[in-house]
């Protein structure tokens, strides 16, 4: 069976320096660090993650690149005395991760649409890049699409906020079911889950 065009994009990335991406993402990356933000793009840039995850090239749905600082929380060191070590200071990380702060960012810039997933795009030492793709749950040809109509539904508004994407869920321990995630669900911080 021939190998699809997505197959072989796939593969360039897979491998970034056997083939042109990682040419192509030192070219990309110093212009992606003089833009803002969350910047909305005209085609993905990994057009096979994309597709695998919901995209369709179609009125109702955009891509936009987002840019997060990398690294663990800043947090200010005590002016009384403590040794470095208790200070609670040094890899003090994110309840979220990075890819989901993106998500919200994302979602915040874009209040009338919902995110249906992200990926990530490249990194250096001080950001990563993710592109969200989000969904306008009140456009008629999202509507009329069999696919993605599911998202035009009211209990599915503040995805990326309450956690309820790919990186959302993730992120919760919900992907994992059965013995020692007893206390996931309802969730870590519910009345139901105190005191055990």
């Amino acid at each position: 069976m021939a190998k699809s065009m997505y197959a072989y994009v796939r593969d360039a990335w897979k491998r970034p320096d056997e083939s042109a991406v990682s040419a192509l993402q030192w070219e990309r990356m110093q212009v992606w660090r003089r833009e803002g933000s969350v910047v909305r793009i005209e085609h993905p840039t990994r057009i096979d993650r994309a597709r695998t995850l919901g995209f369709k090239a179609k009125q109702g749905i955009i891509v936009v690149r987002v840019t997060v600082r990398r690294g663990g929380r800043r947090r200010a060191r005590y002016v009384r005395a403590r040794r470095t070590a208790r200070m609670g200071v040094n890899r003090i990380t994110a309840g979220k991760s990075i890819r989901r702060i993106a998500e919200e960012r994302a979602s915040k810039r874009y209040p009338n649409m919902e995110v249906l997933n992200s990926y990530w795009v490249g990194q250096d030492g001080r950001h990563k890049w993710y592109e969200v793709i989000l969904v306008d749950g009140h456009h008629p040809s999202i509507i009329a699409d069999k696919n993605l109509s599911w998202i035009a539904d009211p209990v599915h508004r503040g995805r990326a906020e309450r956690g309820k994407t790919s990186a959302g869920i993730k992120g919760r321990g919900m992907q994992t079911r059965g013995k020692g995630t007893e206390k996931t669900r309802p969730s870590i911080r519910s009345h139901a889950n105190q005191g055990k």
